[in-house]
């Protein structure tokens, strides 16, 4: 779980005053402890990890312990030993949870089995269960799948918005599925510290499995063309200009790649950052940029459509499948060539 530590320093928790405690109770098991040491229940207050109570087992390893929860709260069962090793507990107010745990001291993790009055506990337990099976690269690959398809079904959880920032290192790769946790928290949990800090995460942010912004721009004729208008076809939104070498570079390429897949349903969407109407007209014309699509408010990098898709260099691209969601950014080249076969040979 060392991947998800560091959010901490994005998000600690403190206690909302003005609402009052109810008490939640926790029970079960604790395995592991080393000897001579002790399990301490905290919750975090400003930057600080201030110590709730000290878990009292008995010959069999049972607790039970009561904790005032004002609202939905993380805390951290721990061990004193310094090792900074944590075993994350999301409890709401009114919660009864009985669980077996169990340190498992070569993994720097817990193992959470037989819980009962909190799915969010028994998802953090089935999400370290996915990781404890990592041993290299690999596992570690496959373990990934299987933790965005855990969260994905299991998204209504408030324990999901947590969870989803174990990814926060590869945000571009996961945004859609931190949209997905957020869209689904956000009508019970708006006001939770952490489903406010995926909105923040996700604002402005455009990335694959996200629905692509509607452009309506004019052509060089002066009509008004729509990005929405090619609904039901592959689009590829080319943000270029004529006085961009590196995109004139690039035109033969995806005049190449319109002729090969057009009649497939492939379609391309030109939006020129230049700010010389001729110049633009001339580009289209001497670069054979046959496709009727070209749009441009003659803004230049102040570009109404640049604005709304973060474009800050080009060539840029925006690769948009048939119901109109984002499938990448920035593909070019051969590895345009790749993707498109790949969706055309299905």
């Amino acid at each position: 779980m060392k991947r998800i530590a560091f959010f901490f320093s994005l998000i600690m928790l403190s206690s909302a005053c003005s609402l009052s405690a109810q008490k939640a109770t926790l029970s079960g098991t604790l395995k592991g402890v080393p000897e001579g040491y002790h399990a301490v229940i905290s919750r975090a207050d400003g930057d600080k990890f201030v110590p709730v109570d000290t878990l009292k087992l008995d010959k069999k390893n049972a607790f039970k312990v009561t904790l005032e929860v004002v609202e939905p709260t993380l805390f951290f069962l721990h061990i004193d030993n310094g090792d900074g090793n944590m075993c994350h507990l999301m409890m709401e107010p009114k919660d009864r949870v009985q669980a077996d745990f169990e340190f498992l001291p070569e993994k720097r993790t817990y193992k959470i089995d037989n819980c009962k009055g909190s799915e969010n506990i028994k998802l953090y337990g089935q999400f370290n269960d996915i990781l404890i099976g990592v041993t290299d690269q690999v596992s570690m690959a496959k373990a990934v799948g299987d933790l965005e398809k855990l969260i994905g079904k299991n998204k209504e959880k408030l324990m999901a918005a947590f969870l989803v920032t174990f990814f926060e290192q590869d945000f571009d790769n996961h945004a859609a599925l931190y949209k997905e946790v957020r869209d689904a928290l956000v009508p019970k949990y708006a006001d939770n510290v952490y489903v406010k800090h995926l909105s923040e995460r996700l604002k402005g942010v455009l990335a694959a499995g996200m629905e692509a912004p509607e452009i309506a721009m004019s052509d060089p004729e002066g009509n008004t063309r729509r990005l929405s208008d090619l609904r039901g076809k592959v689009v590829l939104i080319d943000f270029w200009a004529s006085w961009c070498s590196p995109c004139r570079r690039e035109n033969p390429n995806v005049v190449k790649l319109y002729n090969k897949y057009h009649d497939k349903g492939f379609d391309i969407f030109s939006v020129s950052l230049d700010k010389d109407g001729n110049a633009w007209r001339n580009a289209i014309r001497t670069d054979g940029l046959v496709w009727p699509n070209h749009v441009s408010d003659l803004k230049g990098w102040s570009s109404a459509a640049g604005k709304t898709y973060g474009i800050m260099s080009i060539p840029a691209t925006v690769l948009v499948d048939r119901e109109g969601n984002i499938i990448a950014r920035n593909l070019r080249g051969a590895d345009l060539e790749r993707k498109l076969q790949e969706i055309f040979s299905e």
